[in-house]
């Protein structure tokens, strides 16, 4: 497993890249701290990194909700702009897990990971999306392989069970809210969002966004037509992504925010506004 495989691991149990890097650095610590005779016993590295850098993600994860009481506003998971931490090769499958595995790093499905136990989120990211044997993952979890195929199920149970957040992004629909939007048509974003539809903006303290979830059809198309006016002469892009089609803020070369819609029944049920700058770093210019 190379190691941008191991911070892709890392990411999807995480929801954030330099979490990921600090986890794969601390596995790569553990490892040169290891003897010459206790390396050597190593007969599987691509299985050790993976193992060590999983067990250091349940201990970060153990510690997510201290940290997250801390961060200002709602915290979202960080969109990745390319296929460097793209899911493995995919098989021949059950569709539905099929397309767990590609949205695994949407920002709607990590967010409705972050409902999950830290050891239901590492069943599920090692099981589900990287098909690690259940010995290996009841190995990392100190679990029994029957409670490792539990977890993974209850895993699956929270996604199925996100309704409004889980939802695919449908390309047509996202197209058509950025059309609405830069033209400020108000009218006609009230036509594709849902009437419960939920908006949700990280900013981190950093950059302003919305302290508070908004609520309703008006009111979320009226935040996203204010916005762009308020931002003008920013532009709101579509972009393609490992996870789907997306909006991104762009202005200058550069990218202020990134917005990802949840759909369900040709309505969007969510919107997810990333405009933290420290979780843009792969969007910004090299």
């Amino acid at each position: 497993m190379d190691r941008n495989r191991l911070v892709g691991l890392a990411f999807r149990m995480l929801g954030t890249v330099a979490d990921a890097e600090d986890a794969v650095q601390e596995a790569f610590v553990r490892w040169y701290r290891l003897d010459d005779a206790g390396r050597e016993a190593v007969t599987n590295r691509v299985g050790w990194f993976a193992r060590t850098t999983s067990r250091v993600c349940l201990d970060v994860l153990k510690s997510a909700p201290r940290r997250h009481d801390r961060y200002v506003g709602p915290w979202l998971p960080e969109p990745v702009a390319d296929g460097r931490y793209a899911t493995p090769t995919l098989q021949d499958g059950d569709p539905a897990e099929l397309a767990v595995r590609s949205e695994s790093v949407s920002m709607a499905l990590l967010t409705v990971m972050e409902s999950m136990t830290p050891a239901e989120r590492v069943a599920f990211v090692l099981r589900d999306v990287f098909d690690v044997p259940v010995a290996e993952v009841a190995d990392v979890l100190d679990r029994s392989p029957g409670a490792v195929r539990q977890l993974a199920s209850s895993a699956r149970a929270r996604i199925a069970a996100g309704g409004d957040v889980s939802g695919v992004p449908d390309p047509s629909l996202t197209a058509a809210f950025q059309r609405a939007a830069v033209t400020g048509d108000v009218a006609e974003l009230l036509r594709l969002l849902h009437p419960d539809v939920t908006l949700l903006s990280d900013g981190g303290g950093v950059a302003r966004a919305a302290l508070n979830p908004v609520r309703g059809a008006e009111k979320v198309a009226r935040f996203v037509v204010g916005v762009l006016a308020r931002q003008a002469p920013t532009t709101l892009r579509l972009r393609e992504t490992p996870s789907g089609v997306v909006l991104t803020f762009d202005r200058d070369g550069d990218t202020s925010g990134v917005l990802e819609l949840v759909t369900d029944g040709g309505a969007v049920r969510a919107v997810l506004v990333q405009w933290n700058p420290h979780k843009l770093r792969t969007w910004r210019p090299t």
